[in-house]
């Protein structure tokens, strides 16, 4: 009878199937994944203050007033009719081809719907695209 002590084993991690599994991994996240490019955004800074170019004016805003029978004023002057051919022709002899100038539509508060959507319309098809409504802030009631 053999009656010695055995030396234990070590026992053995076999690493090539976890390194498998773990490159397997790696390939179908690189493979699944979308690379996309944000957007950015350009900025051109200034060298030096003195190279700075100088502030355009501000142009001041065409104002559009809609009274409350639902006709127009331009400029604080009134049309002949509330046409919005009237009104159309009107800002083109007053502006021209000035696109850029922002338009400020003021509206009396028993104006109908349909007089300031009918200027906004007039406007847009005129290429306006900075186009404001101008409210007022009635103070707290009491």
């Amino acid at each position: 009878m053999n009656l010695r002590a055995r030396l234990p084993e070590e026992p053995e991690i076999n690493l090539t199937s976890l390194i498998d599994v773990v490159l397997l991994l790696l390939v179908f996240f690189m493979v699944s994944t979308s690379f996309t490019r944000e957007s950015e955004l350009k900025i051109e800074l200034p060298q030096t203050a003195e190279a700075a170019a100088p502030e355009q004016a501000v142009d001041e805003p065409m104002e559009i007033t809609v009274t409350s029978q639902g006709g127009y004023l331009l400029q604080h002057r009134e049309l002949i009719n509330n046409q919005p051919a009237t009104l159309r022709r009107a800002i083109i002899r007053l502006y021209g081809d000035d696109r850029d100038r922002p338009v400020t539509i003021r509206a009396d508060a028993r104006a109908s719907h349909q007089a300031v959507v009918t200027a906004m319309d007039v406007v847009g098809r005129l290429g306006f695209v900075r186009i404001n409504i101008a409210t007022v802030n009635e103070g707290p009631a009491n």
